[in-house]
């Protein structure tokens, strides 16, 4: 079985991409290279990749499509949309429940890339959440 164990986001500017996501992960990271910073997720690292920064060309920006969440399971949604708004996020959805049984909170990092957060006790991994 395979296991996926990094994501990259590309941003613009990766000092603003740590402060954002050192606040609402509450973890520090790492920085790896000049345009790189790794984010520890349970396992599986959130790379934030800033072209620029790491000497790359700009030619073909990556970007992200506007449903292409990247979803992070919390403790605590309250807290995460506090963050969030403190940071420099942007919520686009508040707190709801989905037919398929997740608490979520959609939002934006200042970026734009779409992120979603879900409640780790309402996780929901697959199986059957219709009638």
């Amino acid at each position: 079985m395979a296991a996926l164990y990094r994501a990259i986001v590309p941003v613009d500017n990766i000092d603003i991409a740590v402060r954002f996501y050192s606040k609402v992960l509450e973890t520090p990271g790492q920085r790896v290279s000049k345009g790189r910073h790794y984010f520890d997720c349970g396992g599986t690292i959130l790379a934030c990749y800033d072209p620029v920064r790491d000497g790359d060309p700009l030619t073909n920006r990556w970007s992200f499509h506007t449903n292409q969440y990247l979803y992070f399971a919390v403790n605590d949604l309250n807290q995460t949309l506090t963050a969030v708004e403190h940071a420099g996020g942007r919520v686009t959805a508040g707190i709801q429940s989905m037919p398929w049984g997740e608490t979520i909170l959609y939002a934006q990092d200042p970026f734009g890339t779409p992120i979603a957060f879900v409640d780790s006790s309402t996780v929901f991994m697959g199986g059957t959440f219709f009638d």
